[in-house]
């Protein structure tokens, strides 16, 4: 399976068959998903290695004294053993399998936080941030005394490296930061900074959930502390994540959940603790989903990061001269090397929300809206922008189907009447020669108004 030939579609649609969602719907009107970074398809191959281990191999896993129970078991291990090769993981047991990357940055500041953060101290991150990588360390900050210390971008969306050192020049305790941005689809040079960031003395946190799926990932190249990613933006199912950490690291944390399967010994007046990685995954894990992740890793590991990276900038490249040609204003990096799936637009100063309604109505398959980042889109004086973002399975077709959809777009809210009458003026007849309205001030109400149009 290759995708190196970038001139000829041939390898790319008989990857696409392998998606079965693609099979359904109108034949005239393909489903365009653009949508992945919010969560991407699944392949058959994953949804059959779920299907088969539920099917003829699921049992509770530890303790079990059968077949099923050890067959579960080896499964979990086995999908355990296959994400840190993945990642690049010294150790297998430096992967903790959580529900996302949600529940894995929760559980760093609950358990490293709660030990390492003290009145005073301060957690410096970017103004992009995701609110996953964002409110769990705000929250912290607030019960503990401590001070988040912004690191501010540049017109582009990039990290600014002035505001960076600064805010390494006051020593922060953590620095927190996204391998790529959810908005902007930023590529970090995460080495680097995490370089500075220890110099500086600080523990580092990457929130791999936009680059895991789209870069190749070597932890030890990266340089990080911890790592989380989620499972469901990289060709796998919802509710299972993962948390990395070194080994040093992780031994000194305590626990965040309590309960079944991460104890040693439990007596009337205090309890042990497992080792590693079961001390940290109480309960019943998803073993299903722990399948079926593994199951995407050796997918995309069969595909080649190489050839996934080169098939993103394809698809960005095409996608920004289609979408500039179309009138649309694209946010982010120009340069493309600095660009990852994500590709964030404005149109027509039109509000996102009404884009990908009619956009959807086209099977054209986007997300709008704040994507999670409020600080971030306060910042640069928007309520949200429309995202196109790419994966494996996309075309330049897909594009096309963008492209055409928006200029129908712009064709419908050009005739759009206002309707308000809060101002003296009446609403224009709905007709295909209809003006939009061009007071001067808003009622307030109105659509013009919802849409970020001055009347």
């Amino acid at each position: 399976m290759s995708l190196s030939d970038m001139s000829s579609e041939m390898s790319l649609g008989d990857l696409r068959a392998d998606f079965p969602v693609f099979a359904d719907g109108d034949p005239e009107r393909p489903l365009a998903y653009l949508d992945s970074a919010a969560s991407s398809q699944m392949p058959r191959q994953v949804i059959e290695a779920m299907v088969n281990f539920q099917s003829h191999s699921y049992a509770n896993i530890h303790r079990g004294l059968y077949r099923l129970s050890g067959a579960s078991t080896a499964a979990y291990d086995s999908a355990r053993q296959t994400v840190a090769s993945f990642i690049g993981a010294s150790d297998r047991n430096e992967v903790i399998f959580t529900s996302g990357a949600t529940a894995s940055l929760n559980f760093l500041a609950y358990s490293w936080g709660e030990k390492n953060i003290q009145a005073g101290d301060e957690i410096a991150l970017p103004l992009s941030e995701h609110h996953a990588n964002l409110v769990p360390w705000q929250q912290l900050a607030l019960r503990k005394g401590a001070k988040l210390r912004w690191i501010e971008l540049t017109p582009e969306g990039t990290i600014d490296w002035a505001s960076l050192q600064e805010a390494l020049s006051h020593r922060p305790k953590l620095l927190t930061f996204a391998w790529v941005s959810n908005v902007f689809g930023t590529v970090h040079p995460v080495a680097k900074i995490a370089k500075l960031a220890h110099e500086a003395g600080a523990t580092v946190v990457l929130d791999g959930s936009q680059g895991v799926p789209h870069l190749e990932c070597d932890v030890q190249r990266l340089g990080v502390d911890f790592l989380a990613f989620s499972g469901h933006k990289m060709l796998g199912p919802t509710g299972i994540g993962v948390l990395w950490g070194r080994m040093s690291c992780l031994e000194e944390l305590p626990p965040f959940l309590y309960g079944g399967d991460m104890i040693s010994i439990v007596k009337r007046e205090r309890s042990s603790w497992a080792e590693i990685p079961n001390r940290f995954e109480a309960g019943t894990p998803n073993i299903t989903g722990a399948v079926g992740l593994s199951a995407a890793c050796a997918y995309l590991s069969r595909i080649g990061f190489a050839d996934i990276r080169s098939h993103d900038l394809m698809l960005m490249e095409y996608a920004i001269r289609r979408l500039e040609e179309a009138g649309a204003t694209v946010l982010g990096p120009k340069d493309l090397q600095q660009r990852s799936g994500v590709l964030s637009f404005r149109y027509k100063k039109l509000h996102p929300h009404d884009i990908a309604t009619i956009l959807g109505r086209d099977e054209v398959c986007v997300r709008a809206g704040h994507h999670c980042c409020q600080p971030l889109m306060r910042e640069i004086g928007m309520t949200g922008t429309t995202r196109a973002s790419f994966y494996v399975y996309n075309t330049r077709a897909d594009i096309d189907r963008l492209a055409e959809s928006l200029a129908k777009v712009g064709d419908i809210f050009h005739i759009a009447p206002c309707p308000c009458t809060k101002i003296g003026h009446k609403p224009a007849p709905l007709a295909s020669d209809a003006a939009p309205c061009t007071q001067e001030e808003s009622c307030g109400e109105c659509s013009c108004k919802l849409l970020n149009q001055s009347h």
